[in-house]
Parts: structure tokens; sequence; C-alpha cells
């Protein structure tokens, strides 16, 4: 439904100006329950790409502090939840099997699993789309106190998983669990016996059995059996009774020691340890209980017959010291070494402040000179959180406005309105209807939103095309690249309308690589760009993009020094000039366009570059050499008179034209008199 908000202004005030980001709620899709505001839109289009991305991946969620992230990050769990539910409904239409559960009644056929079935990983199983997302939330400033917060990151991991399923599957698996095996051609059969541990237990009660009825004839049948006899079985009895019996005892051991003495108290153990903390064998351990849980994880994959997700959200890291954020992101490092591991990190950060942070640690001398490069190297899915919209702004001034039990009321009559049996029936038949047309225009966008992407990602490995001869040869930044098309492809769907034109896809997909490789470059020249619009300067909307950047480049580069780290970010200069001036030649309206779909493009360093403008155009120029003529300092007229510091600046910026001409202005009402007696001044 639309909220209409009508806004009265005075006589002779400037009507209000429209949003920039108004486009991303069509019309058709204003009446959507889960879709109404921009915030809502990003945080979907998040959700469905991180049900499809390949894992591990680590997700950089770019934000300053204190904007909206956790409600964010909410909605983005409640997201992919509902988006997994759907996948999950739609794929069991289309097989006959059903998935298994691990709790209940269902932990004893668990347990058997477990302990007699080794999985094997088949075809079937790598085709399989239905998901499941365990969320763990990690708060980094409630560990800020401890010497090792990285392993209080670790430890988190292991006891929500712990949690979730339960300490015994994890304990048996420990002791008795086999790494899952990977089928051979294109074999559809998942389990395969483990013919030497059944032996082994065969054997071991077979031995146990044979004990006790030798126990039992030798001391039972004294009268039968002579002596000697009844020695030697007594004797033979005891010791088959003892060495099976043993066997057993130590298996339940091991499965009980497991059972009390969790991961986390491991790793804790291991780091209180100060001797063996400094060795280089103490991160191989910690590797180890990371396999270890990858490989249970894995084992519950084939068993359940979906795939797993770990979400592991990281917050609070930028409010800690710099050796800590070092540590965590090393640990980060560590659990996605596993090319295997499910895991999604969600790093929750202000990445200026995390960057000077790498870059003041102690540790990271040499290493990370260049914090947004050592950051570069973690993330392999940025996703930069936008300007906040208008329609999400008056959601979240409403909300303000109310009270908490206001909130509360409407929370419950909004879940509790279709279940009410007295209301109007053809008011609920007209809001099913609308439910049901909104579900399937959604269905619509994302059909062609996934054609799209196809489209999109085909341009980069097409040897026709000349864009992947701009693409890095890092991996990790191909793989950014390859995450970040999917949601910018999404963006763009929902923003553009039926009668309305948009980029393609192959313009999409070119406008991710140029910020993924030239982040500086592209700031500055969109810095430059609303800088213009403000001023009332703006260019026309067929301008090249490029343009710009070069009637701005004398002044990047005068700020060389205070950018130097983030130039650093940026690739080959000439590549950049020929990729914005023959190859992709995008347009001031096709790049504001664009922008409002940008999520891999940082957005503090354009923030950064605002500030050095804003502090460059307050900062006078050096005065003027005096004339050498004697009459110099008599020179009391507005021909005579030095230019103003507006004024000096005029001949290279038309801001400072305007700022000037203003403070002539100015001049003259604050010198009446002297204005009257003189020419008038000139204005630059």
């Amino acid at each position: 439904m639309h909220q209409h908000y009508t806004v009265h202004s005075a006589k002779g005030a400037r009507p209000p100006r429209p949003p920039a980001d108004s486009s991303f709620l069509d019309p058709e899709l204003g009446h959507q329950k889960d879709i109404l505001t921009e915030d809502d839109v990003y945080c979907s289009c998040l959700a469905k790409t991180l049900c499809h991305v390949p894992v591990p991946v680590t997700v950089g969620f770019y934000a300053p502090f204190g904007c909206r992230l956790h409600l964010m990050l909410d909605k983005i769990t409640a997201l992919m939840e509902q988006e997994a539910r759907q996948l999950e409904a739609e794929f069991l239409q289309r097989v006959q099997w059903r998935p298994r559960s691990v709790s209940g009644w269902s932990l004893p056929r668990l347990l058997w699993y477990l302990v007699f079935l080794q999985p094997v990983i088949t075809e079937v199983h790598l085709r399989r789309k239905n998901v499941k997302f365990l969320f763990i939330r990690f708060s980094a400033w409630q560990y800020e106190g401890s010497d090792k917060l990285w392993a209080g990151l670790v430890t988190t991991l292991c006891e929500g998983i712990r949690h979730h399923y339960g300490p015994l599957p994890f304990s048996v698996y420990s002791v008795l669990g086999n790494k899952p095996a990977t089928s051979q051609g294109f074999g559809q059969r998942e389990w395969h016996c483990r013919r030497r541990v059944c032996l082994a237990l065969a054997a071991l009660l077979a031995a146990l059995g044979l004990g006790v009825a030798l126990l039992y004839l030798s001391l039972g049948s004294h009268a039968l059996v002579p002596g000697a006899h009844s020695s030697a079985m007594r004797v033979f009895g005891g010791a088959a009774t003892t060495l099976s019996g043993s066997g057993l005892l130590m298996a339940v051991y091991s499965v009980g020691k497991h059972l009390f003495v969790s991961q986390r108290k491991k790793i804790e153990r291991l780091v209180s340890q100060e001797k063996f903390g400094s060795q280089l064998g103490f991160m191989c351990e910690v590797k180890k209980e990371v396999e270890l849980l990858t490989d249970f994880l894995c084992f519950l994959e084939i068993y359940q017959r979906c795939r797993l997700r770990i979400v592991l959200e990281v917050t609070g890291l930028d409010t800690c010291y710099s050796d800590h954020v070092v540590g965590v992101l090393n640990a980060i490092n560590t659990l996605l070494s596993d090319s295997h591991a499910p895991f999604i990190f969600i790093l929750v950060v202000d990445p200026s402040i995390l960057a000077a942070c790498l870059e003041s640690a102690g540790s990271m001398k040499g290493t990370a000179d260049n914090g947004y490069l050592f950051l570069n190297r973690t993330v392999t899915l940025p996703f930069s959180v936008p300007v906040m919209g208008h329609r999400t702004k008056l959601q979240f001034l409403h909300d303000a406005v109310q009270s908490r039990d206001d909130l509360l009321y409407r929370e419950m009559t909004r879940q509790l309105q279709p279940l009410s049996p007295g209301g109007d029936e053809g008011a609920q038949l007209l809001a099913v209807e609308m439910q049901a047309g909104a579900e399937r225009s959604q269905s619509h966008i994302d059909a062609e939103a996934a054609r799209r992407i196809h489209e999109a990602l085909f341009c980069l490995h097409d040897e026709r095309d000349c864009l992947y001869e701009y693409v890095p040869d890092n991996l990790v930044f191909m793989r950014r690249i390859v995450n970040t098309v999917p949601i910018t492809l999404r963006l763009l769907q929902q923003q553009q309308r039926q009668d309305l034109v948009g980029p393609t896809p192959r313009q999409a997909v070119a406008w991710v690589v140029l910020a993924n490789q030239w982040p500086c470059r592209l700031s500055w020249a969109l810095q430059c760009l609303e800088d213009r619009q403000q001023a009332g300067g703006a260019p026309e909307a067929r301008a090249r993009l490029w343009d710009v950047f070069y009637d701005n480049s004398r002044e990047l580069h005068s700020l060389t020094k205070e950018l130097h780290n983030v130039l650093d970010l940026d690739g080959d200069p000439e590549l950049f000039q020929r990729f914005l001036s023959a190859d992709f030649p995008f347009t001031v309206a096709e790049a504001q366009n664009l922008l409002r779909c940008t999520v891999n493009l940082d957005h503090s360093i354009r923030r950064r570059m605002g500030l050095l403008r804003a502090v460059r155009a307050l900062k006078p120029p050096s005065p003027p050499k005096s004339p050498a003529g004697g009459d110099a300092p008599h020179a009391a007229n507005g021909a005579n008179h030095p230019p103003s510091p507006a004024a000096c600046t005029a001949n290279h910026d038309p801001r400072a034209a305007r700022a000037a001409a203003r403070a002539n202005q100015a001049g003259e009402d604050t010198h009446p008199r002297m204005t009257q007696r003189n020419k008038p001044r000139p204005v630059a």
C-alpha cells in the first residue's frame, strides 16, 4: 500500500524536491507487504544474493557508526529465512524425497548414522537448492577486555553450532565420526556402511558375551567341571570380559568427555597457556578444531538433504583496539582457509575507521601499510549501505514519534489482522487478491532479474567483449566482481519501471568493474558532480563522466598527499581513461542512475573527499605582493582594491566566481559611503 504524505509549503517557498531514489518503489510494487522503503529493497536484494552465493564468503557491510545497522541486519536475517523457505518449497515440488530432522524422535536415527554409516558427496547433493541458515551474532565490544579477542570469535561460532544441534551429536562425531567421502563418477548412493566399525563392535560384543559365558560356567557348575578346567575358564572369561568391556568403556568415556568439555573450553584452555600460545602450533590446534567442525556440518548437510550456511554477523569491531582488530581478521582468514567451509561472515564496520586501525597496528607494519588494501584482501562481497531514502527516513521519524506501547500494539494488530474472523469478507478477499498479485509481480521481477544476471555474467567471460581486459588478475577481486553483479542487477530491476529504459546488463557489469578497479577516481568524479549540482551549475545529462573527471583532475592531483592511501586502491590510470572515454563512455545521467544501485563503492571515500574540498574552499590564498610604486598605499578606489579570496579562485572554479560576487555585494552593503564615492567594483 502506498503511503501518501502531503506537504503544505508557505507562499513563495520552493516546492519539495523529489528524492533521487524514489524510483526504487515502482507503483506496481508499492502495495507489497515486504518492500515498502528503500532499505527494504536493498536488504531484499542482498538476502537473495546470499542465498545463492558460493561459500565461504566475507561480506563487508560498510556504513558509519549508528547508521541503522542492526535494523538492517534484522531485516536481512528475516528475508534470508523467508527466501530459504520459498526455495525449499519450490525445490521439494520437483523431487520425491523430504529433508530429515535432527531433533526429537529423529535423534536416535542421527546417532545410528553417525556411528555406522559414512556420508558420500554425490552429484545429487551438489545440485540441491534448498538452504538452511544458522545465524550467530558476535559483538566484539563484549570481548574487548580479553587479550585474545579473536578466540572469542572462534568460541562463539563453536558454541552457537553446538547449542543449535545439541552437544550429543557433535560429541559422538568427534569420537566415532568419519570425514565425508567423494563419489567417483555419477554415483547416486549417499551412504556407505562402515565395515571396520561394525566388525570391531561385533568383535567386542562377541568377546564380551564369550567372557560372560565362561565366567558363568566356571562359577555355576563346580560339580560338572574339574577344578583345573574351572580355573582356566575363569581366567579366560575374566580376560575377555575385561578387554571388551574396557574398549566399550573407553569409547563411552571419550564421548562423555567431549560432551562435558566443549570446544569453547578447549580453546580457552589453550589461550590461557602463555607458553603454548607463543608457539607456532597454537593456530594449528585451532585449525584442527575448525576442520572438525566443518566436517560435522558437511555430514549434517548430507543427512538433512539440504545445504547448510552458517552466517556469523561481526559487529562492534571498529570500537576495539588496533591489535584486537588484526586478531579478529586473522581468525576470519583462518576460518575461511578451508574452501568447503559453509561460512558467511558479515563484517559490519566503518571502513575508514578499520583502515586506520590496521595502519596503526604495531604487528602489521610492512604488511598493512595501506588498511584499505588489506581489507580488500579479506572482503569478497562489499556492500556499502546507501544514504537513507526519503521513505525510510519518514518511516523512522514516524516510529520515533510514537511510543513503545503503540509500536507493540501495531505489530500485534498487523499479525492478528489476517486471522480475524469478524472482519469484512470483501476487504479480506481484496487483501488476498492484492497479496497474490504482489507475489506474481515479484516472481516476474525475480525471473527477469535472473535472466539479466546471466546475461551480465556472460559479458565478463566473453572473449568477443573487451570487458574482461579490465578485470584484474587477482582471484579475490574476481570473486568480488562476480558476487557484486547479482545485487546490482536486482537493484536495477527493482528501480526500473515498465515505461523507462534503464542501463543494460553490460553497462551494469561494466559499472561494477569500474567501481572495483578505480574507486578513488570514480568517487572523485561523483563528488565533483555532486558539488556542482548543489551549487546550481550541474552539467548536462548527456555530458560524459570522463569530462567531469578531467575538468577536476588538477585539484585531485593537489590532494595526492591527503589521499595517498585511497589512490593506491586504483588500477592503471591509462586504462581508466580508455575505459571511460572510449569503451564505456558513461554519461552523467547514466552515472546518477547507476549510483543508486552501487554497493561495492566505499562511501567513506567520497565523504573524505567532500570534507577536503570544503576545507580547501575555506582556506584563503596567500596575499598578493604589493606593487613597487609608492602610490600603492593610497590606492583606495574599487579598481585598485586587492581582490577578495573568492575572486582569486574565481578563474579556476565557477563556484568561487559566484562566491566572489556575493562577497562583493556584501561589501557594498556594509560600506555604502565608500561605494557611493567610488566606481562600481568589477565582479569576478
